[in-house]
C-alpha cells in the first residue's frame, strides 16, 4: 500500500469549528472564519488542519449525529464555503482533513427514518421484541412503526450502522453477515461520501470510532479487511489522500489500512494507558477505572516516561517503520495539555518534545498559546460522559485577542458557542505574536526547526539514553534532546564524552558536559552533536 507523500512532514492542527473563529457574528464559529485566519496558521507552520465534523446534523453530539454526509451545517456555512476553504489553504501549503463519521449517524438521518419504519431495511441492526416485549441488552427502542429496537453506537440516538457481524449466533438472528445487503450498501456509501469531498478538495479523513464497524470482531480482523478495501480504492483513485484512524492503537489500526493512527486516551492492549502516562494529571476529563498514578509531565517529577515509550516501539515494531503514530497535544474529548495543576511554566518542555519525538505531532487549537481547560462548564451537546469527565472544558473559544468576545465572536457573550475563558489573564495570539519570547514563538520555531532538520522527522533513528528525570534522546546522527518536565533541578551521568561538543539549537537552562547533563526546572534542550 503507498503512503502520500506529504505525510511524514505533516504537522496536523485540529480545529474545532464552532469554537475558532466566528465571521458572522452568531456566536459559533464557522467555515468562514477559518478562512480568515489561515494565514495565522500558515505563519505558525503547520501544515495539515482537521476539522470535526462540519455535516449537517441535529448537534446532539456535537455534529457527531450526521444528518446528511453530503451537506456542510448551515451553522458551518456551505459547500462552497469549503471549498473555498480548501482552495485557500492549499495556495499556503495546508491540506485540509475531514472527521468522516463511519460508525454510525443520526437518528435523524433519512436512512434512518426509512428504517425505522420498513422491516425490510438493513442499514442498522434491528431486532424484533422478545415475546414479552422487552428487548437485548444493548438495543434501544425504535422511533417509528417498525417492532423492535435497534443497537446504537455510542450515544442512543446514535444507530449503529450495519457492517455486518464477524460471528454468527443462531440465538442472535439480528446478526447479518458482512456480506449481506445492509453491509454491502453501507461499504459503498462510505466510498460514495469520501470520493464526494474529495472532489471539493480535501485531502484525507480521519475516521471516528473506526475500530467500531463490524461488531463481535475478535482480533478486528473484518473490520480490518473492510478498511483495507477502502484502502486499496484509495491508493488507487487518489494516492495523495491521507486516512487515519480514531482507533488508538497504532499497531493493528496501520496494518488493517490506515496511514496512521493517534495514541489517545482510549484503545490499545493498555485502554489509552501510553498517552495519559505523558499528560494525564487526573485534573479533568478523567475516570474512576483509569489507574491512579502520576503523568510523566508531572512537576513532582513522580511518572514514567517508559509506559509510552514502550508504545511508541511497539508499535513502530509491529509496523515496520516510523511515520505511522500521531501524537496529539489534546484533542476535544480530553484535557488540554494546560489543565490546572499542570503550570504554564511546563509548556515549552511539553512542545519541545512534542516537536522533537519522532512522531507525528498533532497540535489542537489554543494549546500552542497554552489556552487551559475551563472547569465548571454546563453541559453542551454532549459533553459529559462521566460525573468528571466534561468535553467542554476543552472546547471554549479560541483567544485571539483581549477583547471581550477574545477575537472569537462579536456577537453578545450569552450567545457565544462556550464562554470565554473568565481568567483576566487568560492567554492570547496578539499579545504573543508580539513578544519573541512566547510560547507561541516558541512552538513556530519548533516547527521549522523540525521541517528544516532532517533528524527531526519520523524516519530518523531514536536512541532514548535516560527514560527518566531529565528525558534525553538522541535523533538521527546530530540531534540531542534533553527534556525536564520537573519544577525541580536534575542531573543525568552518561558514558558519551563526545556530547560535550554539542551546539545549542534551542534551550532553557540545560547544560551539557562530558560526564553530566544537568538541567533546570522545566527547562529543555536541542542540541547539534
Amino acid at each position: 500500500m503507498s503512503v502520500p507523500s506529504w505525510l511524514s512532514d505533516a504537522v496536523l492542527y485540529q480545529i474545532y469549528p464552532q469554537s475558532f473563529a466566528d465571521s458572522d457574528g452568531d456566536g459559533v464559529g464557522d467555515l468562514a472564519g477559518v478562512a480568515a485566519h489561515l494565514d495565522h496558521l500558515a505563519w505558525l507552520g503547520v501544515n495539515t488542519l482537521w476539522l470535526n465534523p462540519i455535516f449537517t446534523s441535529p448537534m446532539r453530539d456535537a455534529g457527531y449525529d450526521v444528518a446528511d454526509y453530503f451537506t456542510v451545517d448551515p451553522r458551518y456555512g456551505t459547500n462552497d464555503d469549503l471549498a473555498a476553504l480548501t482552495d485557500k489553504a492549499r495556495g499556503l501549503g495546508i491540506r485540509i482533513l475531514l472527521d468522516l463519521v463511519a460508525g454510525h449517524t443520526s437518528d435523524q438521518h433519512p436512512w434512518f427514518t426509512t428504517s425505522a419504519h420498513d422491516p425490510d431495511d438493513h442499514r442498522y441492526i434491528w431486532v424484533a421484541p422478545r415475546a414479552d416485549g422487552t428487548l437485548p441488552d444493548q438495543f434501544v427502542p425504535g422511533t417509528g412503526t417498525r417492532p423492535g429496537g435497534y443497537l446504537p453506537n455510542f450515544f442512543d440516538f446514535q444507530p449503529a450502522l450495519n457492517f455486518g457481524y464477524a460471528r454468527s449466533n443462531p440465538d442472535e438472528p439480528w446478526r447479518q453477515s458482512v456480506d449481506a445487503n445492509g453491509p454491502r450498501a453501507n461499504r459503498a456509501a462510505l466510498r460514495e461520501i469520501m470520493q464526494h469531498w474529495l472532489r471539493l478538495g480535501v485531502s484525507g479523513f480521519r475516521a471516528d470510532m473506526a475500530a467500531s464497524l463490524v461488531k463481535d470482531d475478535p482480533g478486528k480482523v473484518e473490520t480490518a479487511k473492510l478498511w483495507t478495501d477502502i484502502r486499496h480504492w484509495l491508493d488507487a483513485t487518489h494516492p495523495q489522500a491521507a486516512l487515519l484512524a480514531e482507533w488508538g492503537d497504532p499497531a493493528v489500526s496501520v496494518p488493517a489500512g490506515f496511514h496512521a493512527d493517534f495514541f489517545l486516551q482510549f484503545g490499545g492492549p493498555a485502554d489509552g494507558a501510553p498517552l495519559r502516562s505523558l499528560w494525564h494529571n487526573r485534573a479533568a476529563t478523567d475516570r474512576d477505572e483509569w489507574a491512579s498514578v502520576p503523568c510523566f509531565f508531572d512537576a513532582e517529577a513522580a511518572g514514567s516516561f517508559v509506559t509510552f515509550l514502550d508504545a511508541y516501539q511497539e508499535a513502530t515494531r509491529t509496523i515496520g517503520e516510523p511515520g505511522h503514530v500521531v501524537l496529539p497535544t489534546a484533542n476535544h474529548d480530553f484535557a488540554r495539555l494546560h489543565t490546572a495543576p499542570r503550570p504554564a511554566a511546563q509548556l515549552p518542555a511539553a512542545f519541545a518534545f512534542h516537536l522533537t519525538f519522532p512522531t507525528l505531532p498533532a497540535i489542537y487549537y489554543g494549546d500552542e498559546i497554552g489556552m487551559r481547560y475551563v472547569p465548571d462548564l454546563p453541559e453542551l451537546e454532549g459533553s459529559v460522559l462521566a460525573p468528571r469527565y466534561n468535553r467542554a472544558g476543552s472546547r471554549t473559544p479560541m483567544q485571539w485577542d483581549d477583547g471581550p468576545g477574545a477575537g472569537f465572536s462579536t456577537a453578545p457573550a450569552d450567545r457565544l458557542y462556550l464562554p470565554v475563558d473568565p481568567d483576566p489573564a487568560r492567554p492570547h495570539v496578539a499579545a504573543q505574536r508580539q513578544d519573541p519570547d512566547s510560547l507561541l514563538h516558541l512552538v513556530r520555531d519548533l516547527i521549522a526547526l523540525r521541517a528544516t532538520h532532517a533528524d527531526l522527522r519520523p524516519a530518523a533513528g531514536l536512541e532514548v539514553l535516560n527514560p527518566g528525570y531529565p528525558l534525553v534522546y538522541l535523533r538521527g546522527e546530530t540531534v540531542l534532546v534533553v527534556i525536564n518536565p520537573g519544577a525541580r533541578p536534575v542531573t543525568f551521568g552518561h558514558d558519551r564524552p563526545e556530547l560535550a561538543a554539542v551546539r545549542p539549537i534551542r534551550h532553557t537552562g540545560v547544560r551539557v558536559s562530558a560526564r553530566v547533563i544537568t538541567a533546570d526546572p522545566f527547562a529543555f534542550g536541542i542540541f547539534n552533536h
